[in-house]
């Protein structure tokens, strides 16, 4: 997946980027090679916490199961609907 970076020069001399898909990946860099870096990592972590969130919130998780017969079988198509627990 590709993302973009608005990147500013600080008042210190060293660069910051910010993702714009990802507006909590915040990071600094001495120069754009430091930056990108630490942007790989910044954006790692942001995603990271994200799906951490998202399994907290989502203990159960609705999964529909098939099961499929062949025809020679002449068995009937069974659907049926089961709660999954996930774990985090």
């Amino acid at each position: 997946m590709n993302y973009t970076i608005s990147i500013q020069d600080n008042k210190n001399g060293w660069l910051t980027g910010q993702c714009e898909q990802i507006p909590e990946a915040i990071t600094e860099g001495r120069d754009m090679d430091h930056l990108m870096r630490n942007m790989i990592e910044a954006i790692t972590e942001a995603l990271d916490i994200r799906k951490d969130e998202f399994l907290s919130n989502h203990k159960e998780i609705n999964c529909i199961h098939r099961v499929l017969y062949l025809p020679d079988e002449k068995k009937r198509i069974a659907k049926t609907s089961k709660r999954q627990q996930v774990h985090a």
